[in-house]
């Protein structure tokens, strides 16, 4: 074998070690997101006794900050490097977890929740604590994995994230509410571990010039109807059972791990989605299932029903997200992925910020069936955008490879 074969196989191996340890890290992750995730609205609504408004100022901060941080990451990734910004960013949440543990502080809990990232704003599928460091994650990821592969690739990596999600929300009735901070804090620890035999290549870009502006910009828009649409709900689908229906926490940890967990499964099928449906078509079909539902939340008050809502309505949610992350990395410049990414997470976040804000008011003064309704109408304009901007970007892409 010549010493150009060795070369390229010892590549390959090297990628395949990166994936196993990116995988492995995001695991630990998400476990620990999804206990924070019980734990948060419980820690604040009952045991705090603050109300949905106070819960509501909190996760915008988050979310703003979340949003400042994704752009800073997203900018270093790809000017100073993909594996030191990986690291850094990964040590904010178990940080943060461990600040929520030691005080009872609003204000300290408040700054947990900014560099934590508890903003809420997806579901554990898709990656709704720690959101400033999913970008890394992708760029990560993308520089690992071929280009024809990469919504397998998404879809897999996704599905595992929401698994151990889903895992970590059904753990969390082993622990009292308090105890679940130490307790994801350490796992979150142990996550970052694996990062540190990563090794992917350094593209560093120009931070003042973007080829693909025109891309990353419609991205964004679409990025910032889906944000506004999911801090409008998405942050206080825990909060609407423990208010309407006063479900334990017990209880609701077994749901939220039913339904992060066929979540999960749903991901799974984005590449066949992506195969016979295309990218457009994949977004309007299954988000467009997923609006009708969340829109039937607050109009059938029946437990059973609302419950099946809650487990189904978010896998059509997030059905789709690998096949709209590959389609974002494979239109943009290599040495762009990082803050192409960065700012359609900004964009998301910044208008997830301004719909959690008002979801927050509105739920604290019982208003609390409006959120859903402005939801479904923001989303129709979602899907809109979604076919006026990339109503021919399948045959366009197939065309340019």
């Amino acid at each position: 074998m010549t010493t150009l074969a060795l070369d390229n196989v010892e590549e390959e191996r090297e990628r395949r070690r990166g994936v196993i340890f990116i995988v492995a890290a995001r695991i630990a992750r998400s476990i620990a997101a999804g206990m924070i995730n019980i734990a948060f609205p419980y820690y604040i609504l009952v045991e705090l006794h603050h109300g949905a408004a106070v819960i509501g100022l909190i996760y915008v901060a988050a979310t703003v900050m979340t949003a400042v941080l994704s752009l800073l990451f997203g900018m270093t990734t790809d000017t100073f490097g993909k594996r030191g910004t990986l690291l850094f960013t990964s040590i904010l949440l178990p940080i943060s977890a461990l600040m929520v543990y030691l005080s009872p502080s609003l204000l300290v809990i408040t700054m947990a929740a900014m560099i934590g990232g508890y903003s809420a704003t997806g579901s554990l599928a898709s990656g709704g604590i720690g959101g400033a460091v999913q970008p890394v994650q992708n760029t990560v990821l993308t520089d690992l994995t071929p280009k024809e592969k990469r919504t397998v690739y998404f879809s897999f990596f996704t599905f595992l994230a929401g698994a151990s999600g889903a895992l970590g929300a059904l753990l969390a009735q082993l622990f009292s509410v308090h105890n679940l901070f130490l307790v994801a804090a350490i796992i979150a620890a142990i996550g970052i571990l694996p990062l540190w035999f990563i090794k992917v290549k350094e593209m560093r870009g120009k931070i003042h010039k973007l080829q693909t502006k025109k891309v990353i910009g419609e991205f964004s828009m679409t990025g910032l109807l889906n944000g506004f649409s999911q801090g409008l709900i998405v942050p206080f689908l825990i909060p609407f059972f423990l208010l309407v229906y006063h479900l334990p926490k017990a209880q609701m940890s077994e749901y939220a791990f039913l339904s992060g967990l066929i979540g999960s499964f749903a991901l799974l099928a984005a590449p066949l989605f992506e195969k016979y449906l295309g990218f457009v078509k994949s977004m309007l079909i299954t988000r467009g299932i997923g609006t009708a539902l969340f829109v039937l939340l607050p109009i059938v008050r029946f437990l059973p029903f609302s419950i099946f809502i809650y487990l189904i309505a978010p896998a059509f949610r997030v059905a789709a997200v690998p096949i709209q992350q590959s389609e974002l990395t494979r239109r943009v410049s290599a040495d762009e992925t990082g803050r192409a990414l960065g700012i359609n997470q900004v964009a998301r976040l910044a208008a997830s910020s301004a719909g959690t804000g008002l979801s927050g008011y509105l739920i604290g003064t019982v208003l609390i069936d409006i959120p859903f309704f402005a939801y479904g109408l923001v989303m129709l304009a979602n899907l809109y955008l979604y076919v006026r901007f990339f109503g021919t970007a399948r045959e366009q892409v197939r065309k340019n490879d």
